[in-house]
């Protein structure tokens, strides 16, 4: 039950609990309004510092906005001195690469030019090395021939012959030495060498064994080259033997005799690896000799003629300077005889100018009619002249 003033109310009844109801959502209400108030009040007094905020944002807003606009000009002005600048940059790039286009274009003809220079000169060495390639390849074919030549016996001996005889042809005179010269026993050297006495003519051998020299140089083991070395060894002391039996012979021949190696490499081999087989051809009376040092020995040959033939020939220098001595003599005397006609000479024409000299004083004392100073003369004056004048 409520009661309210006088009048009491039950619970149950609709009416007192609408009124109840009512009564309840007024005081909501009115509760809610203040707060809604209080809420108001702190709501203004929180958004005061905020409406000043955003009353000095709109100041600052405003000035962005004349920032902007000055900005803009600003930009517009920057805008027109980049499209000038970029105006006369672009201009400067049209006559710079102008310029550099003619650059290149004078360029690209200096370098075409040169580039068809070089490729003529390249033409030209191509073409020589084309040529030089046919003569590398003939002289391949040549050393191939060469190595032919070598590899028989026969041909070796004859290639020898052959630049024996070049080396001789050049060193000594024609008259001085004999090619295939046969001997009173019936060998024939391949060249003598006519020496006068001592020592007498020379005889010089141009085969030489090259096989043991092949073997040496192809061999590849130690058993090879000692095999080699033996072969090389017996064939060269064989080959001193022969040429001190057959060409060294008394009475006939020099106390010596030539083997000539047409190869320098054999001839350094001796002398490198065999010292012994060049001391057993000292023993033996046999020299060798490679082109390089036949040269040698056949220009001191020379020396050894020219001398001989100058002690031949000096019984006639001698006849010949008595004969010029005569002569100088026989001049001399010629000279004597002239020099004392010139002399002759000589006073004649001075006796002649004192002749001339009088004979003109008298010519002028003629002239002037100067005839009492003319003096007879006792004895006439009378010139000689010498007698074939």
């Amino acid at each position: 039950m409520i009661q309210i003033g006088e009048t009491t109310y039950s619970l149950s009844d609709p009416l007192a609990l609408a009124a109840l109801a009512g009564a309840g959502l007024l005081l909501l209400i009115v509760i809610l309004l203040i707060m809604a108030v209080r809420a108001a009040g702190r709501s203004a007094r929180m958004t005061a510092p905020l409406a000043r905020q955003v009353g000095d944002l709109g100041l600052r807003v405003q000035g962005l906005s004349d920032g902007q606009q000055q900005l803009a000009g600003g930009l517009n002005h920057v805008s027109e001195a980049q499209a000038a600048a970029q105006s006369n940059m672009l201009q400067l790039m049209e006559k710079r690469l102008a310029q550099v286009s003619g650059q290149m274009n004078e360029n690209l003809q200096g370098s075409a030019r040169r580039t068809a220079q070089s490729l003529g000169e390249l033409q030209q060495r191509l073409t020589a090395i084309d040529k030089a390639q046919e003569n590398i390849t003939k002289l391949s074919g040549d050393v191939l021939t060469l190595q032919d030549i070598l590899s028989n016996k026969q041909t070796r001996g004859a290639f020898g012959e052959i630049q024996l005889h070049d080396i001789v042809q050049k060193a000594l005179p024609s008259d001085s030495f004999t090619l295939q010269h046969t001997l009173s026993n019936g060998r024939r050297a391949d060249c003598l060498i006519h020496l006068p006495n001592p020592p007498g003519p020379i005889c010089i051998d141009s085969k030489f064994p090259l096989e043991a020299y092949e073997a040496l140089r192809n061999a590849t083991t130690d058993w090879e080259v000692n095999e080699a070395a033996k072969f090389l060894r017996s064939s060269v002391k064989k080959h001193i033997k022969d040429i001190s039996e057959k060409y060294i012979l008394d009475g006939e021949t020099a106390d010596g005799a030539l083997m000539f190696l047409p190869s320098e490499a054999v001839y350094a081999e001796l002398h490198a690896n065999f010292p012994e087989l060049v001391r057993d051809g000292f023993a033996a009376r046999v020299w060798i000799v490679s082109p390089t040092t036949c040269m040698a020995t056949l220009n001191t040959m020379r020396a050894i003629l020219k001398d001989a033939r100058m002690r031949e020939q000096a019984g006639a220098i001698r006849r010949e300077l008595g004969l010029l001595f005569a002569d100088v003599d026989r001049l001399g005397t010629r000279v004597e005889n002239l020099d004392r006609h010139f002399n002759q000479a000589a006073k004649d024409i001075s006796d002649i100018k004192i002749s001339a000299d009088k004979a003109g004083r008298r010519a002028k004392r003629l002239d002037n009619f100067d005839f009492e100073e003319l003096a007879p003369e006792t004895e006439p004056t009378i010139v000689k002249l010498p007698k074939g004048s």
